[in-house]
């Protein structure tokens, strides 16, 4: 048998007692404090809830409410909860749902929790009242003390508004300290810790001393406030109305001394846009946009947009770039070493480069490598890329169809994002890779616009300086970027951008060059790729032979590769299954 305790409860009869048993379930309570004398609807969603409730429901309708220290902790343990809370009336409950509640309770009186006695499936406590310290005799000094609160919040809420006349006749009868407290506090904007050492404040007047504090700054941020209204309301219009509530905000913020995450990350901003070393016309339009980004909701999509926007412009290279090794004797090194035969072809490119080298601020012709699939043509680009030390950015044309594809979506539309040119110089990190446009060839048009007019811009050098995609809306440089292109036939590129391009043709090869590019080249990497290159493994001559007259019918040696891969395969298996090859 529990004992019975007994609380004295002015909130229900002047001397009135009642007879509370010394241990009780427990709910905790997240986000709010209650004090004696609030009746507050309560919603209940969570197992051990709903399972206190039930129980208290079941016998007196007396349940103990405890706020936990962090609100985030979905499962609270008793470590999690503070131990002065307060027993509750159980007035209405009302099922929303199978697994929800909602509940009316009255708050009676402070408890101290002494001890869990069960943790599932609710919290059982054994509890002790707390002892209040009220005084015998209200001095003079308390009596001035009690009136000022009083006219303070009657004060406060008149600046908010919401003062009645029933508030006030409620107030102006509460004779004792500590009541005036707890009654005054439940109309303060009380952060939880601050509540809960109100709460755990026994002494009526010590209690009524700090809620006087609290009641008279806020007193001077609601002054505040409405000073910073009436400025504000002078200045904007209904349009701007949500952002004249959070420039209310921001303001009380400052002159507390407190700060947003929203300002702290326009500050990040700020100093990241003087470090991208931007040219001074897309700066402006940066901060432009830092200043709408202000104004608007944090949460609000187009905040999105901009954000994603302001990375994009941070991001990219406006200086950044990497030095040329313009030797071309490596250059030659690399080619042969990567590349078996067409001299011709790596003649042109080393006149090309051999330009470059003389007059670095010329405009030459774009580069284009026609021939059929598999002779080397995009590995002819990266291996350009390697022997200049630059990076390399390649983009497949084939079935780019949206003119947007080349020049970005304007930010207007919901997912808008950069074309492919922009986002393969912020891929590379730098503003001068060497940049493969695959594929050309491939490029199809419809009512959504012409991808290979966009390509005008890009590949012109008179007009490539300030190439503008409409994701940006600002121009980047794209004079310093070597592109390449690819094909396959020249009769689908349209005339004028053939025009801007010089075509380097790439035929097949012959049975005797596949040998060479197979033996060189294509054996020594599948080894490696199959884990043989450190076992002596070597394929006659005449069998590659047999399997490219035989086995492949191609201009490349696509097909030779997959066919030697089979074979890597199979040497591979036989070793792994212990038998010899």
């Amino acid at each position: 048998m529990s004992e019975i305790l007994e609380f004295n409860l002015p909130e229900i009869g002047e001397g009135e007692t009642i007879e509370v048993p010394e241990i009780l379930p427990l709910m905790a309570i997240r986000d709010i404090v209650l004090f004696p004398s609030m009746v507050v609807p309560l919603f209940v969603g969570r197992i051990k809830s709903l399972e206190a409730v039930k129980e208290a429901l079941s016998k007196d309708k007396l349940i103990v409410l405890t706020t936990q220290k962090n609100s985030r902790i979905e499962e609270p343990e008793p470590k999690d909860l503070y131990k002065i809370g307060i027993i509750a009336l159980i007035l209405k409950s009302f099922n929303l749902s199978e697994n929800r509640l909602k509940v009316v309770v009255q708050v009676l009186s402070r408890v101290e929790i002494k001890e869990f006695l069960q943790t599932e499936p609710y919290f059982k406590v054994k509890i002790e009242p707390c002892k209040e310290i009220e005084p015998e005799v209200i001095s003079s000094e308390v009596e001035a003390l009690m009136r000022t609160v009083k006219d303070n919040i009657n004060k406060l809420l008149s600046l908010k508004g919401t003062l009645s006349p029933e508030f006030s006749a409620a107030i102006n009868s509460i004779e004792e300290p500590g009541r005036l407290a707890d009654f005054v506090s439940v109309y303060l904007r009380l952060k939880v810790k601050t509540a809960q050492q109100l709460l755990e404040t026994l002494d009526g007047v010590k209690r009524l001393k700090k809620v006087s504090e609290i009641l008279l700054q806020e007193i001077e941020i609601t002054t505040l406030q409405n000073k910073i209204q009436t400025e504000a309301e002078e200045e904007i219009g209904r349009t701007q109305r949500e952002y004249f509530l959070r420039e209310q905000l921001r303001a009380i913020k400052r002159e507390l001394g407190e700060f947003d995450d929203l300002e702290s990350e326009i500050e990040e901003l700020r100093k990241k846009i003087k470090k991208a070393k931007m040219p001074k016309n897309v700066e402006k339009e940066a901060l432009k946009q830092i200043h709408r980004l202000e104004m608007m909701h944090p949460d609000s999509s187009e905040a999105a947009v901009i954000r994603n926007y302001l990375e994009y412009l941070i991001e990219l290279p406006w200086n950044k770039s990497t030095k040329d090794k313009l030797d071309l004797r490596h250059v030659k090194k690399v080619l042969d070493e990567e590349h078996y035969d067409l001299e011709k072809v790596k003649d042109r490119i080393l006149e090309f480069l051999a330009v470059k080298k003389i007059n670095p601020k010329s405009k030459g012709a774009i580069l284009c490598f026609v021939g059929p699939p598999g002779v080397g043509k995009t590995s002819l680009g990266r291996s350009i890329a390697k022997a200049l030390g630059r990076k390399f950015v390649r983009v497949s044309l084939g079935g780019v169809r949206d003119e947007a594809e080349i020049r970005g979506h304007r930010r207007t539309y919901v997912g808008a994002l950069p074309g492919r040119i922009i986002q393969g110089i912020r891929q590379a990190g730098v503003n001068n890779p060497v940049f493969l446009l695959d594929e050309i060839d491939k490029l199809c048009s419809d009512f959504q616009g012409d991808p290979a007019a966009a390509l005008l811009e890009v590949l012109d050098p008179e007009q490539n300086k300030e190439f503008v995609d409409h994701f940006l809306d600002v121009p980047f440089d794209l004079s310093k970027v070597l592109f390449i292109t690819t094909a396959n036939v020249t009769e689908p590129i349209p005339k004028v951008l053939l025009d801007r391009m010089e075509v380097i043709y790439l035929s097949g090869y012959t049975f005797k060059e596949k040998l060479e590019i197979a033996k060189r080249h294509l054996l020594p990497k599948l080894l490696k790729e199959h884990g043989l290159s450190k076992r002596k493994i070597s394929i006659p001559d005449d069998v590659i032979l047999k399997i490219i007259e035989e086995y492949t019918c191609e201009s490349g040696v696509r097909e030779l590769e997959r066919k030697l891969a089979t074979i890597c395969r199979k040497i591979a298996r036989k070793i792994a299954e212990g038998e010899k090859g």
